[in-house]
């Protein structure tokens, strides 16, 4: 991909930290003061990126939860596991991580031939995505799939589209189970979030890589829009925006094939959020490896 004007062109799909070359130059005046604490806004441009955020969201709220005796956060969690099932049964997420990891594997096979890359790094890092490759060539099916002829999970994943649907009286059996030791239920629960493990570890490792091909720019939103033109040449997977903590705007972000908006909006309690006339500094980053 290359900046716009006045920054220097960087190595299309080539992640930063396997740049050796200097950081993008970016006059002040066109970002934010930096800041300790700033919130990221990411929107997915690919329905297989879409998918992984999906996991990745639900494998975060897994690790809070995990380990607590609670059984409110043990209801918690089988809705979660329950959740990445529902997502793995709408797409072959097999097949989609398996092409994921191909495409990033050849970009890097590529990157191998252009000096501006550390070569020692980039040899860590591809082969740990062959690796990954090799074994989810070798599953025989999508990981998690026992988990489906669970008796208990059965029961509770038929009755989780009813309002309150997994009461005590329509559950019964998963009252017993919820009020069975601690340690037991931690046990089975890690046991089912284990099934996903290398699932989990393909999903972080594809959404890092994207995340590390986009050097960030500082660029401004006047009267809160911002609008950019898509390259075809390099598709783009994600596009990410950044900005300071106690921002009082948050972009609204949509994209197609050929071009994306951001729009700043401007919380309402009551009411609609308004787009705002002010002038937006943030920082861009354009993922496309």
């Amino acid at each position: 991909m290359k900046e716009s004007a006045g920054r220097r062109e960087i190595v299309a799909g080539s992640p930063p930290a396997l740049r050796h070359a200097a950081p993008v130059t970016v006059a002040p005046s066109s970002m934010p003061e930096h800041r300790e604490t700033n919130i990221t806004y990411e929107q997915p441009l690919s329905e297989r990126v879409r998918s992984f955020l999906r996991l990745e969201f639900l494998f975060n709220r897994a690790s809070h939860l995990i380990g607590d005796p609670d059984p409110w956060a043990c209801r918690t969690l089988i809705e979660v596991i329950i959740d990445v099932m529902a997502v793995l049964s709408r797409a072959d997420l097999k097949k989609e991580l398996i092409k994921e990891l191909e495409r990033q594997a050849g970009t890097m096979d590529a990157l191998a031939r252009n000096p501006n890359v550390d070569q020692d790094l980039l040899a860590d890092v591809l082969a740990e995505v062959k690796g990954l490759l090799v074994t989810m060539r070798g599953l025989e099916s999508v990981p998690g799939h026992e988990l489906r002829n669970d008796e208990l999970l059965s029961a509770v994943r038929q009755r989780t589209s009813i309002p309150a649907g997994t009461c005590d009286f329509d559950l019964p059996a998963y009252h017993f189970w919820l009020q069975s030791p601690a340690e037991q239920r931690i046990q089975i629960l890690n046991q089912w979030l284990g099934a996903f493990d290398l699932l989990r570890e393909a999903v972080t490792l594809c959404l890092r890589l994207v995340r590390e091909s986009a050097v960030a720019s500082g660029e401004t939103a006047p009267g809160g829009f911002y609008q950019e033109t898509l390259e075809t040449s390099t598709p783009c997977q994600m596009i990410r925006v950044t900005v300071p903590s106690d921002s009082p705007y948050y972009p609204e972000i949509s994209a197609g094939r050929h071009r994306f908006t951001i729009r700043f909006m401007v919380p309402a309690a009551p009411g609609r959020p308004t787009q705002t006339d002010a002038e937006v500094a943030f920082r861009l980053h354009r993922c496309v490896i």
